[in-house]
This record gives structure tokens, sequence and C-alpha cells, in this order.
């Protein structure tokens, strides 16, 4: 069963601390595994092949302040990327040891994810795939793909955090304060850029969660947010 948290617009720093909190609740066995759907301020985010220094941030300090954009470490996998207002970000905190089990496999679980968001980019008529060598989900001419949604997770003894961000109606212009995930010759979309209309976030939300509950074989519950509101 999953437990789905739709929480709005969230601050970094609010989602990790609620990470850190559900991780460890799910690792007690209080809580089912859990979805948290949500968005996030203008905010580049690390991950830990970054150690050697941000050097895919190719935009000046001067830069990131005129467009109210945040820079933040974090202790997920990956390079660079970019989160803001218009991208669903969804966090799963699951429990890839549980009786029952079958994905206790780190490479399973990242190939799952893609799945999913394979899944959602087709309930929205969108032929997504993945690309040999390249984490995450893509669309558009072979050799010359652009990213859809990023995948970057955090496993700490099989419990998972952090997670997938999908372009959604995102500022795209953002992406190019960065090197997005350390891939050069790559550019990046979104499902109105491809469709060339609108999608509320509550679309792309819903098929974000009959994804999840497909892929992992799971029913759904709904959880009541508890960090609404602005961030």
């Amino acid at each position: 069963m999953l437990n789905v948290r739709r929480l709005g617009r969230v601050s970094y720093d609010d989602g990790l601390k609620l990470q850190a909190q559900l991780v460890e609740e799910r690792r007690a066995g209080a809580i089912p595994d859990t979805l948290l759907l949500l968005e996030h301020p203008p905010i580049i985010t690390l991950g830990v092949k970054t150690r050697q220094g941000p050097k895919h941030i190719v935009a000046s300090p001067e830069q990131l302040v005129d467009e109210g954009v945040t820079v933040h470490e974090t202790g997920r996998g990956g390079d660079v990327t970019y989160h803001g207002p218009g991208q669903l970000v969804v966090y799963p905190i699951f429990d890839l040891a549980a009786p029952g089990n079958v994905r206790k496999d780190v490479h399973r679980y990242v190939r799952d994810l893609e799945d999913v968001l394979i899944r959602v980019a087709a309930s929205f008529d969108i032929e997504a795939t993945r690309v040999e060598g390249l984490t995450g989900v893509w669309v558009g001419e072979s050799g010359r793909e652009e990213k859809l949604a990023a995948i970057g997770v955090r496993i700490s003894r099989w419990i998972t955090s952090h997670g997938v961000a999908l372009n959604v109606s995102t500022d795209l212009r953002h992406f190019n304060l960065i090197v997005p995930c350390g891939i050069a010759d790559r550019g990046v979309t979104s499902l109105e850029k491809v469709l060339q209309r609108s999608v509320p976030m509550v679309e792309a939300e819903d098929a974000a969660v009959t994804a999840f509950a497909a892929v992992f074989g799971a029913g759904v519950m709904v959880g009541a947010p508890d960090l609404s509101g602005p961030a």
C-alpha cells in the first residue's frame, strides 16, 4: 500500500527534513511505503558526483541572485540538477528490504523509476525512452534526445529517499544556468513544450500516482498534506 501525500510547494530544506523523518519512521515500520509529491522554489542541487566542486554550474553568483535561484548540496546520487515551480518532484520513501519485496537491488530500483516516468509520459501520448549509459527519461530523435525527467536517489539500509523530477511546465531557461546532470550534449524539455499546451500539475500528479502503483504493484491511500502553502 502506498501512502500518497500531495504537499504543494515546499522549501528544499523542509523537504529534506521531512524525508529524514519519514525514512526513520519507515525503518521502524511506523508508516507504509510513502510517496511525497511536491514542487520546490527555484534551486540548484548538487549530488554526490559534484564532490570535486560544482563545475557544472556555469552561471555566475550574480546571475543566480538575479534569477532568484539558490544552491544546495544534498546526499542524493547524481550530478547537478535544477528544481523549480512547474516541476513535479516525487520522493518515494520505500523499504526495498520489506518482506516479499523483490526489489532489493539498486539498479532495478532505478530502472523501475524510469519505467514509472515512461508510463507517465505515455499517459500524455508522449513516447519517452531510456538512453543507454544515461539515467533518466528522454524524448526526441535518437542521438538528439532531450531529458524530460531526472532521477537522483539515496538508499540508506534499503530505505529510499530523494527520487524523480518531471518537467511539467518548468521554466526551462533555468537549466541554462547549469550543465544538467553533467551531460553537455543533450537538451532538456517539458510536457508542455512537447505537447504545446498547458498541463495542469494535478494531471501530472495523478499520472505519477497511477504509474507508481502499477510498477510497484501497490494500492493507494491518500495521506493528509502537512506542508502545504508557499515556502
